[in-house]
């Protein structure tokens, strides 16, 4: 442990969640490390941020940079490695990352989800290069081209709306009969001009040479096949949290998500939990925000008691 770097706290990562941890553990002069491969999370990707308080409107990737500037500005520290594993150390844990390995008295999950792949072949090979997760960031680079979105719900109805306004034609391809989408949504996407849904069918296979040229589609019912010629396919199917290296670590419900009592800590004296990847409802970002100034208060209150310290009262248990 002696040749490892010593922290108080080290956040997984960077989205808001883990930001508004590291503001909080900061302000409570801890040191903080948080590792993230990219900050702002799925945060980062949103085009408009309109229910952010004291921001009418703002990119999800302009909101995350300011948060992470107040967090560098408090000292809290940041690397892009990735964490491998956590194991229980003396006072503390080694956080193992694939450049390094760490030593924290607390952990702080708070890396939120990722989007859930289609798992058929050519979807691998051809990401970043026709195959995306994210309309509003790659929406603009398929200007009057031919574009297939994939799924039933609402991020599907919105980004096959959003992309009908730069794409030539829009295929929504639903492998169910009906949407599960909210009906204004669906009612809207219903009256594009250049939208075509597929109900009832299933992507088979993405091909092409260098990028995306055609998509294989089954339908359900007749097992019939046919190719569609586009450019791009933008995958709207939800996503899910990437704990599977968790699940020796700390407890987990059956969707994989981490889970946390009403003080974000988790099945781990010393581990916390914040944000999407725990079972806390509502995946909304300020929601992710106020779970990750909770977690962070708790793992200092943590911090204190094991360095033989008092922690400073919470606000609310203040005497008047």
């Amino acid at each position: 442990m002696d040749n490892k770097k010593k922290y108080d706290v080290i956040i997984i990562g960077g989205g808001p969640a883990g930001l508004t941890a590291a503001i909080y553990c900061a302000r409570r002069e801890l040191k903080t490390l948080v590792i993230a491969k990219a900050v702002g999370g799925q945060a980062a990707l949103a085009a408009e941020v309109q229910n952010w308080p004291g921001e009418q409107s703002i990119s999800g990737f302009e909101l995350a940079q300011k948060i992470q500037k107040q967090a560098e500005k408090l000292s809290v520290e940041f690397s892009s490695n990735e964490v491998l594993a956590i194991t229980k150390a003396e006072a503390g844990f080694s956080v193992k990352t694939n450049a390094e390995e760490l030593f924290a008295k607390s952990v702080i999950l708070a890396f939120g989800l990722t989007p859930r792949d289609l798992g058929v072949p050519g979807e691998e090979k051809f990401k970043g290069r026709g195959v995306s997760y994210c309309a509003t960031c790659d929406g603009p680079l398929f200007k009057q081209k031919t574009v297939a979105v994939v799924g039933a719900g609402n991020s599907a109805l919105e980004a096959a709306e959003y992309l009908s306004k730069l794409a030539k034609q829009v295929y929504l391809i639903n492998r169910s009969e009906k949407f599960s989408g909210e009906e204004e949504t669906e009612k809207q996407a219903g009256k594009l001009k250049n939208l075509e849904t597929l109900c009832g069918a299933e992507i088979k296979e993405i091909a092409g040479s260098s990028k995306v040229e055609k998509i294989i589609i089954a339908n359900q019912s007749t097992s019939e096949i046919k190719e569609l010629l586009v450019d791009g396919v933008f995958v709207e199917i939800g996503h899910a949290p990437q704990t599977g290296w968790l699940k020796d670590t700390v407890g987990l419900n059956d969707r994989g998500e981490v889970i946390t009592d009403k003080s974000a800590r988790t099945s781990v004296e010393g581990i916390f939990a914040a944000g999407d990847c725990t079972d806390v409802g509502y995946k909304q970002m300020i929601i992710a925000a106020g779970e990750g100034a909770k977690a962070a208060l708790s793992a200092y209150k943590f911090v204190a008691s094991s360095s033989g310290k008092t922690a400073a009262p919470d606000w609310g248990l203040c005497k008047k």
